[in-house]
């Protein structure tokens, strides 16, 4: 058995069960009643997905909450080797003719694993473990 990762919490990652892949979407189990839905997303540009979109979904009672998770905003700027790119390049992964690649600097492990993190952090605010953290709540 490999060694279990963990994030910067010092936590498992991730918090997700039951990981499916259906077409350009992931889904995972949260808890018993919330499953989450990841995807790559565009923001404005077609074909430039520049941010991982987290979706969290109740069995019940349909969306609850969604967050964009923009690849600058975790990463900053890339450095590439490529000289039009002398400060870096925005990262995103771009479609061209039906093959989808990151443009001009690919993340390495390490900013693959504060991406995750950052998704396990969100993920966490919904988990049950974090419903039972919270205790007793007061009625109104």
């Amino acid at each position: 058995m490999p060694p279990e990762r963990t994030g910067k919490r010092g936590r498992p990652l991730s918090i997700l069960d039951d990981v499916r892949f259906v077409g350009r979407a992931c889904y995972g189990r949260v808890s018993e009643n919330i499953r989450a839905k990841l995807q790559f997303v565009t923001m404005g540009i077609a074909d430039h997905y520049e941010a991982l979109q987290v979706t969290l979904i109740n069995n019940t009672e349909g969306e609850i909450d969604h967050s964009v998770l923009r690849f600058k905003d975790v990463w900053g700027m890339l450095p590439t080797a490529n000289p039009s790119f002398s400060q870096g390049v925005a990262p995103h992964i771009w479609t061209h003719n039906g093959k989808s690649e990151w443009y001009a600097a690919q993340p390495g492990p390490a900013e693959c694993e504060a991406l995750a993190d950052d998704v396990d952090g969100y993920l966490e605010l919904f988990s049950e473990d974090m419903e039972q953290d919270l205790g007793p709540r007061m009625q109104m």
